[in-house]
């Protein structure tokens, strides 16, 4: 396979296109929120918001698909083995469809504790529980996307990637609003929709990789009994890093709940702009996770090293953009996605944090997408997990603080990511041969 070139236009070209899928990615969660809200039925609108947070956590337990597919697929390719590049795709979709089909047969089980856990009050979760149960049925199709997905980052190929997610993305729009507003099944219609965008998703991922799947005749490759062990191995790591950091942000959200509606809503308002950045820096992370295995499945530090000075050079030019951008303009975005008095003051007065936190997150999002490229998992997994009990334990320490101390402990977690996985990074270009002279 041809080498990636190791330039910053080249690095723009292959970050671009991530970037611009990854900001549609809000836009579909806008869409349902819109289509729902459009009919005025609130318990209806707050069943979406609670299904959705429900199944992203159940779903983005298994995003080590995406993460462990473009480590291990970088690596191969930068090894030159297009066999093993091929058969990593076809095991990534056997495990991903093979997950979601045990997803949709524990679901009778899955739910009801779901929904222990987070319970909405009655109506919300009479609404959310069917919205839940027809997401379920995309689960096989929505993780052996993210296999696609990853393999497709892995080899460089961002543009198709970006033609996945719009194809996913417009489908899920389109019948939302079918589902929704012509055959008014309310939040089971929105689940629904996006449901059969993934499975549209899959096929037209499937059409694009095609010419690869002829891995299916080699049953020896595909089933190499050392290299199914490193699949799982990495995967399992990821999968722990992935659950920690989850949990964490879902202490976050906790954390603001135990303050009131009012902090609860100012921090939700002020969280879009934080993912949103983060959309845009996965741009250029993900890109260090493909760079990264290249180099090392090339076996230079030298490659290395560069990978990580040009992608950490945009990370820090595009963080620094969105630091001046959320002061100029952080305000008017309050102002317009809110009304209510007590919560634009209390976003106000927080907006510092969420214009610092681009420029403190960078390293820890940068580290993250070296370590995946590395498939460095046992890293990954301990990093997030000393991160998120230090944070924890920041948070606790804080709480006389209030809302000021739960946005310090957030903005602390990641100095604490970036710290741990730092602590890593030597240990990782050791490993690395050096180039020869």
């Amino acid at each position: 396979m041809p080498a990636l070139p190791l330039t910053r236009r080249s690095i723009f070209a292959q970050a671009w296109p991530i970037m611009l899928g990854q900001t549609t990615v809000p836009l579909v969660g806008l869409v349902d929120t819109a289509v729902i809200g459009r009919t005025g039925d609130a318990a209806a609108l707050a069943g979406v918001a609670l299904g959705t947070t429900i199944i992203n956590f159940i779903f983005w337990s298994f995003g080590f698909l995406r993460m462990g597919m473009t480590g291990m697929t970088a690596q191969a390719a930068g090894a030159g083995d297009r066999a093993e590049t091929d058969a990593l795709l076809v095991r990534g979709l056997a495990v991903g469809l093979s997950f979601g089909a045990v997803l949709i047969a524990l679901q009778l089980a899955l739910i009801p504790i779901a929904f222990h856990l987070l319970a909405g009050g009655a109506d919300v979760d009479a609404s959310a529980r069917p919205y839940v149960a027809a997401r379920f049925l995309g689960a096989p199709a929505s993780l052996a996307v993210f296999a696609i997905n990853g393999w497709l980052l892995g080899l460089g190929r961002t543009r198709a990637a970006l033609a996945l997610q719009i194809v996913m993305n417009l489908v899920n729009a389109g019948l939302d609003i079918l589902f929704v507003w012509h055959f008014h099944w309310g939040a089971r219609g929105v689940g629904l929709g996006t449901a059969c965008a993934e499975w549209t998703a899959l096929l037209v991922g499937l059409a694009l990789v095609a010419p690869h799947l002829h891995a299916l005749k080699d049953r020896a490759s595909l089933f190499d009994r050392a290299k199914i062990r490193r699949l799982f191995a990495v995967n399992a790591d990821i999968m722990i890093r992935t659950v920690a950091l989850l949990l964490m942000f879902g202490w976050f959200t906790n954390a603001g709940a135990r303050m009131g509606a009012t902090t609860l809503a100012a921090q939700q308002v002020l969280m879009q702009a934080v993912g949103i950045v983060a959309f845009v820096l996965d741009g250029f992370a993900f890109t260090a996770e493909s760079r990264v295995g290249h180099a090392i499945g090339g076996g230079s530090r030298r490659d290395l090293t560069r990978a990580i000075r040009l992608t950490g050079e945009f990370c820090l030019a595009t963080a620094a953009i969105a630091c001046v951008l959320i002061a100029l303009f952080g305000r008017v975005g309050i102002d317009l996605l809110v009304t209510d008095p007590g919560v634009r003051a209390q976003a106000a007065a927080l907006l510092p944090f969420v214009m610092l936190l681009p420029l403190i997150g960078t390293p820890a999002w940068l580290l993250d997408g070296v370590f995946i490229g590395a498939t460095a998992g046992r890293a990954l997994r301990n990093a997030a997990i000393l991160s998120t009990v230090a944070y924890i334990a920041t948070d606790l320490a804080l709480r006389p603080w209030g809302a000021v101390g739960i946005w310090i402990a957030l903005t602390a977690s990641y100095v604490y990511r970036a710290v741990a996985l730092g602590a890593f990074l030597p240990g990782l270009l050791a490993k690395v041969a050096r180039e020869p002279a």
